[in-house]
């Protein structure tokens, strides 16, 4: 298993980076929250996690290990995946998926892609208990800016599963609403809410 990679950014989009590691290039998935936090960054150090499948073997990169953490609570829940897994990992931040699943608020989830209310019911039932033992304050921000994001957004819209015309659509009625977003997580997290 590898718990970590550390090293210099060779590429980076809100989906997924690459990693050159001595000119090996590691190509790890990440959420929007892990995006915010290495956005800025030339060099990082990803806690990982390997999924061995058939007919692949992807990698999943967390900023934080209590992301990751929260990662492999979601994928032990019957019916999420390691993609829904990272898809509620880029809707909602990490202490919004705590809160939701301590105040047993299934429409959170709810409005997730992919997240029926049976689905939002079953995270809170099976994770509940988890989370309420190591639950800590929880402190929501969101940052709202500038508008030359929008191709950016599209992409990693895309890369989650949405058709392009709707995902467009949506990204121009919000930018048209709230000129001055400029953080492409706020831009994504607010196309999410409108397009779940």
């Amino acid at each position: 298993m590898i718990a970590y990679i550390k090293g210099p950014i060779a590429y980076k989009s809100p989906t997924f980076i690459i990693i050159d590691i001595q000119g090996i290039g590691y190509h790890i998935n990440i959420s929007l929250h892990t995006f915010s936090k290495l956005e800025q960054l030339s060099e990082v150090k990803l806690a990982t996690h390997l999924m061995i499948k058939e007919d692949s073997h992807s990698l999943y990169g967390f900023f934080e290990e209590s992301e990751k953490i929260l990662f492999l609570q979601l994928i032990s829940v019957s019916g999420i995946g390691a993609s829904t897994a990272q898809l509620v990992l880029s809707a909602l931040t990490p202490d919004q998926i705590k809160a939701a699943i301590i105040q047993e608020d299934d429409k959170t989830f709810s409005r997730v892609k992919g997240i029926g209310p049976k689905t939002a019911k079953r995270i809170i039932l099976d994770l509940k208990d988890k989370i309420s033992k190591d639950s800590s304050n929880v402190n929501i921000n969101l940052v709202v800016s500038d508008n030359t994001i929008k191709d950016e957004a599209l992409f990693a819209l895309l890369a989650l599963g949405f058709m392009r015309p709707a995902a467009s659509q949506v990204l121009n009625k919000i930018l048209l609403e709230e000129p001055g977003i400029s953080s492409v997580e706020v831009l994504i997290k607010k196309a999410l809410g409108r397009l779940s």
